[in-house]
């Protein structure tokens, strides 16, 4: 296994200095997938013209929407400006979806200030009365962070909004059933749970503990990119509430994965990144899937082409 990474690229201004000159995309600027597939543009998720240049005359059926949780890629604005900028995605979002829609937004709770922004960001959307709530999901992490003396935070947050009528359909685990019980008369005949599931694995539920957080040994890592969502999480959402060759809209595309998954689920994808940086991330991550299978870089990078990167050594583990 390469030990190649790139190091945080929301806080590396050496090593971005040095990726920006092969980039293709400047800000307001869309590459066209060649296959017709796909369309990535470098634009602010606020900027009407900018995404409506992205959209085109496409209606999504479906949001997925990952925006910086007011951290360190987000300059740390107060909390009202941060909520404020969000109500903006999100009312543009609105104006360029199917009535027919789905929308989901990965969101953090920092528990060491009153959990923000998630209930902030729940008020604004009751205020806003664009999308009906659906469902809090929390995705649980491998792995988590804190100190001997508090809870440790392992969980991620997944809010999942609706208009209109949208398609949805139940999907299940790799995770076998193995209670049996809660016993029913149907016709006349006694049964149990396991016999009237339409599955012999669970639902997922609101809760998923069966998706395995990405970490550098895996396939699809992206080093640099800071809290990459897992495939297999966004693959469920689009099982769940897309069908095939559905348009789905994703304006913080960061490592690309929402890209990658629709690409594996012949789903579109209409994605977009305000740094030029992780918008060539995206296309060199479809280029290197079509060209490799590998949906990832492991602990190499997408930027090994660069000369003279400042960059560890490559060894061989």
């Amino acid at each position: 296994m390469k030990n190649n990474p790139l190091p945080r690229l929301d806080e590396d201004s050496a090593v971005r200095e040095q990726l920006l000159p092969y980039c293709r995309l400047k800000p307001g600027e869309v590459w066209q997938d060649p296959a017709g597939r796909h369309r990535v543009a470098c634009a602010d998720a606020t900027n009407v013209e900018q995404v409506q240049k992205l959209v085109d005359d496409a209606r999504p059926t479906l949001a997925i929407q990952d925006p910086p949780y007011n951290l360190i890629a987000f300059d740390l604005r107060h909390i009202e400006a941060f909520t404020n900028w969000c109500a903006e995605w999100v009312r543009l979002s609105a104006e360029i979806m199917s009535p027919d829609a789905s929308f989901y937004i990965w969101l953090g709770a920092d528990q060491n200030q009153h959990f923000q922004p998630l209930p902030q960001f729940m008020l604004m959307m009751q205020q806003l009365d664009l999308f009906q709530s659906r469902s809090f999901v929390t995705m649980r992490n491998q792995r988590g962070y804190g100190t001997q003396k508090n809870w440790m935070a392992v969980r991620q947050e997944l809010l999942y909004y609706t208009r209109g009528n949208p398609f949805f359909e139940v999907q299940y685990t790799d995770i076998p059933k193995i209670l049996r019980g809660y016993y029913k008369n149907i016709n006349g005949k006694k049964t149990e749970n396991l016999e009237r599931g339409r599955s012999d694995n669970i639902r997922p539920g609101n809760v998923w503990v069966d998706i395995q957080q990405v970490f550098y040994r895996m396939e699809e890592n992206v080093s640099g990119c800071y809290a990459q969502k897992p495939l297999k999480s966004v693959e469920r959402i689009l099982q769940a509430s897309s069908q095939p060759d559905d348009f789905v809209l994703d304006l913080f595309a960061h490592s690309g994965t929402t890209l990658m998954a629709c690409e594996q689920q012949g789903r579109r994808c209409l994605t977009a990144d305000l740094d030029p940086i992780f918008c060539e991330i995206v296309i060199r991550r479809l280029e290197h899937f079509r060209e490799t299978g590998k949906t990832g870089w492991q602990n190499g990078h997408p930027f090994e082409d660069v000369p003279d990167l400042n960059q560890q050594a490559v060894s061989e583990e």
